[in-house]
């Protein structure tokens, strides 16, 4: 009877180890996803940045185009 406490007990405490050093390693992934999540604005442009670069070009192609038709040779 005491071999068999004994033996549980060893699968137990094997188990209850596997069991911490996952959760260890899913804490640690958590923790490295957000440090990567809290440095995207710094690495990847922001929606608000990209539509501002959008409105930007589109001036600038609204001015060549204005210039175009003002041309000499186009009259």
């Amino acid at each position: 009877m005491e071999d068999g406490q004994i033996l549980f007990n060893i699968i137990v405490g094997v188990a209850g180890l596997f069991g911490g050093w996952i959760l260890n390693n899913i804490s640690q992934s958590i923790r490295v996803l957000d440090k990567d999540v809290r440095s995207m604005p710094l690495t990847y442009v922001t929606r608000a940045d990209y539509r501002a670069d959008i409105d930007e070009i589109k001036t600038i192609l609204g001015r060549i185009w204005d210039k175009l038709d003002d041309k000499e040779d186009k009259k």
